[in-house]
C-alpha cells in the first residue's frame, strides 16, 4: 500500500511530467522564448553597437526583412500542411523577372502582371501534382521543380541574368520603393501580406483544413476531407506569395538578379519558419511566429553586418542558429508515429 508521503511524491512527478509534456503543445512557449531573446539582442545592440539604433539603420533593418518576412509567410502555409517548398526562391525570381522582360517589351502593364501570376500558380500546381497525387517528398520534388524553373529561366527565358526594371512598371514601383509616414512601402506590404494570410489561416475553412492536414492527415481522411486538393492550395498560395515577395524585391532594387536562386536565402526562410515557432510536423503556428522569427534573424545579420562579419562568417552563424532551431522543434514537437510515417522532409 503506497505512504501518503509517496502518494504526494507521485502527484508531484506526474505533475511536473504534465508540465514537460504539456509544454511541447503550448506553441505560445516557444514564442515567448523567441521574442524575449529578440528584445535581449536587439537592446544590447543598441547599446553596444554604434549606428546600430539609428533612423537610417532601423529603415535599412525593415527594408531587409520584409521580403524575407513576406517569403516566410508562404513558406508557414507549406510546413503547417506538413510540408517544405524549396522552390520558392525561383518562384521569385522568375515570374518576376518575367513580368520585367515583357513590360519593357511592350506588352502592358496588366498583361505582364498577369503572365508572371500565371506562371507563379503553375509552378505552385506542379510542386502541389508532384506532392499529392505523385506522392514524391516535398523535399525533392520542391527541389527539382525550384533547379528547373531557374534553369529555363537563366537558359530560355532571358538575354541577361539580371532583368532592369522598365519604365513602363512606374506605376505600381510604390510597392518597393518611398515610404508613408516615415514606414517604406516594403514593410506595409509585408504587413498587409500578413493579415491577408493571417484571416485565411485562422477565420477560413480552408485555412483550418492546413492546420488540419498538418496536425492528422489520417483523422482528417475520415472526417471527409479530400487532402490533396489541399495540398496542392498550398504550394500554389506559396508561390504566389513568392510571386508577389519578387515583385517588391524587384521594385525596391530596380532589377531581378535570376541568379538569386544560387544564393542562400531558401536556408534563411527556413530558418525564419523554424526558429520562430512553426513545427517541422505540421499543424501548429501562424502568422506571429513568422514576424518574431523574421526580427530576430534580421536584428542577428544586421548587427553582424555593422560589425564587418565576414559573409562566410554570417553564413555559420545562420547554418549553427538553424541547427539550433530544429533541434528545438525536435524537442518541443517530438514526433510520433504519426509524423514518422510521413514521408515528407
Amino acid at each position: 500500500m503506497q505512504s501518503p508521503v509517496e502518494g504526494q511524491a507521485a502527484a508531484r512527478s506526474a505533475s511536473v511530467a504534465g508540465l514537460l509534456g504539456g509544454a511541447g503543445k503550448i506553441r505560445l512557449d516557444q514564442l515567448k522564448i523567441v521574442a524575449l531573446l529578440f528584445l535581449v539582442i536587439f537592446v544590447a545592440y543598441s547599446l553596444i553597437l554604434p549606428g546600430f539604433f539609428s533612423i537610417g539603420n532601423l529603415l535599412t533593418l525593415m527594408r531587409t526583412v520584409a521580403v524575407l518576412g513576406i517569403l516566410g509567410l508562404g513558406m508557414a502555409i507549406v510546413v503547417i500542411g506538413r510540408g517544405i517548398d524549396l522552390s520558392m526562391i525561383a518562384a521569385l525570381a522568375v515570374p518576376s523577372a518575367l513580368v520585367l522582360m515583357l513590360a519593357a517589351k511592350g506588352y502592358g502593364v496588366v498583361p505582364a502582371l498577369g503572365a508572371g501570376l500565371l506562371m507563379a500558380i503553375a509552378i505552385g500546381i506542379l510542386n502541389g501534382v508532384l506532392v499529392a497525387y505523385a506522392e514524391i517528398p516535398s523535399l525533392f520534388a520542391t527541389l527539382a521543380v525550384g533547379i528547373g524553373v531557374a534553369g529555363i529561366g537563366q537558359i530560355g527565358l532571358f538575354d541577361f541574368e539580371i532583368v532592369s526594371w522598365p519604365p513602363e512598371l512606374d506605376v505600381i514601383a510604390w510597392i518597393g520603393r518611398g515610404s508613408v509616414f516615415g514606414i517604406p512601402y516594403s514593410v506595409l506590404a509585408f504587413a498587409a501580406m500578413a493579415g491577408l494570410i493571417g484571416i485565411f489561416l485562422r477565420r477560413t475553412r480552408p485555412g483550418m483544413f492546413v492546420y488540419a492536414s498538418g496536425d492528422n492527415p489520417g483523422a482528417t481522411r475520415l472526417t471527409g476531407i479530400s487532402l490533396r486538393p489541399v495540398l496542392v492550395m498550398q504550394y500554389v498560395m506559396s508561390s504566389c506569395v513568392a510571386f508577389f515577395a519578387g515583385m517588391v524585391l524587384a521594385a525596391s532594387s530596380a532589377s531581378m538578379d535570376t541568379r538569386i536562386f544560387n544564393l542562400t536565402w531558401i536556408y534563411d526562410v527556413i530558418l525564419v519558419v523554424v526558429l520562430g515557432g512553426i513545427g517541422l510536423s505540421g499543424g501548429r503556428g501562424g502568422v506571429t511566429n513568422v514576424i518574431i522569427g523574421t526580427l530576430l534573424i534580421g536584428t542577428i545579420m544586421n548587427g553582424l553586418t555593422i560589425m564587418n562579419v565576414s559573409f562566410e562568417m554570417q553564413n555559420l552563424v545562420r547554418g549553427l542558429v538553424l541547427l539550433v532551431a530544429v533541434l528545438a522543434d525536435s524537442l518541443i514537437n517530438p514526433r510520433n508515429e504519426e509524423t514518422s510515417q510521413q514521408g515528407d522532409i
